[in-house]
Formats: structure tokens, sequence, C-alpha cells
């Protein structure tokens, strides 16, 4: 079946930025949204950000400001820009696509921001 495969993660200063993207290796059908989910160890996998099928845009609180998230034209590939990187925001960024009767998960990234 379909797999995601995750970029762009790494390691910068506070206030840098990132994009990560996710891409699948495979066709996946009847997308209803695509997102972004960050853990960290120990701790439980938090949202992040998501994006409908018809593009709408949803942001958690503590980043609403800093993050974007975005889409390719072909709707296989989700972004999310990340600027202003605080080392709260430390941690491994999972995306996931959500279609009507799957749920896929990207194997994680790490992003580490630190002074």
């Amino acid at each position: 079946q379909a797999q995601l495969v995750e970029s762009g993660g790494g390691l910068v200063q506070p206030g840098e930025s990132l994009r990560l993207s996710c891409a699948a290796s495979g066709t996946i059908d009847d997308i209803r949204t695509m997102g972004w989910y960050r853990q960290t160890p120990g701790k439980q996998r938090i949202w992040v950000a998501s994006i409908s099928n018809e593009g709408i845009t949803r942001y958690e609180d503590s980043v609403q400001t800093r993050f974007t998230i975005a889409r390719d034209n072909a709707g296989n590939t989700v972004f999310l820009q990340m600027n202003s990187l605080k080392p709260e925001d430390t941690a491994v960024y999972y995306c996931n696509v959500v279609t009507q009767s799957q749920i896929y998960w990207g194997q994680g990234t790490q992003v580490t921001v630190s002074s």
C-alpha cells in the first residue's frame, strides 16, 4: 500500500526556518485531510496543522502565526513551512493523510531548534 515519505528536518537556531515535505509513494484516493503532528520522547503525539480537501487550513494555537501548511496541485504532497522556530518546537514531526477509510502516517523527521 501507499507510503508517506518525509524530508526537510534538521538542526536550526531559534528564529530560523525549515520547510518539511511529505510525499506519497503510491496513489492515495479520496483524501479528506492532510496534516502534521509532532511528538517528543515520553509525550503524546499532538496535532499541529491540517489542510482539507477544499483547501481550508487549521493550526494549533502556538503555531498559528508562524507555520503554514500547503499542498501541491496534484494533492500528493503536503508541506509545512515553519518560521520563527522556537526551542519548544523541537520534536519529531509526522505527516498524515486521512481518507474515507484509512489514516496514513509518515516515518517522522526530526526538527531540533537549539541555541
